[in-house]
């Protein structure tokens, strides 16, 4: 694999990150979270909260490989809201260059410790996180909310003190 490119996101990136953004969460999600949750995950409903992410914040940052949108995290705090690689380039160490970036962005934030929310039944997610040195402390119901509906999502949080 080529060396990534890291690079906020633009308007031009929302259909490959939606794109992305939908195949990756209906790959780690599918059949672990609330009933109505996944139907109301559209590819529809995906565009719509990149665009908007994309257009107000400057927290979405895109990985290029060889001109090719391969992954993207996105920050909200001292939250790693998301961090997504695709299917084609997974096992390549495009996520941990990815999360090493979140972390980083947390830190420049002024927070001394990050976290994130992982679904109980995402075992690759989980077991990456514990790989790069992220705490499991316990049981989160994650508040989620698609196309108006709310849900609680059954999650564990994930923490890492930052340097």
């Amino acid at each position: 694999m080529s060396t990534p490119v890291l690079r906020p996101a633009t308007a031009d990136d929302v259909e490959a990150l939606a794109a992305l953004f939908h195949r990756g969460w209906h790959d780690a999600h599918a059949g672990h979270v609330p009933d109505g949750l996944t139907e109301r995950r559209t590819l529809a409903a995906f565009r719509d909260r990149v665009a908007a992410r994309v257009s107000d914040t400057d927290d979405t940052t895109v990985a290029e490989v060889d001109g090719v949108v391969a992954g993207f995290i996105m920050i909200a705090g001292a939250e790693v809201e998301q961090v997504y690689v695709d299917r084609s380039f997974r096992g390549s160490g495009l996520a941990s260059t990815l999360l090493a970036e979140a972390e980083r962005q947390v830190a420049a934030l002024g927070h001394d410790d990050a976290w994130l929310a992982v679904v109980v039944g995402n075992a690759r997610a989980r077991a990456f996180y514990e790989r790069q040195g992220w705490v499991d402390e316990g049981d989160l119901a994650y508040e989620v909310t698609a196309l108006g509906e709310t849900y609680l999502s059954p999650c564990r949080r994930y923490v890492k003190p930052l340097p």
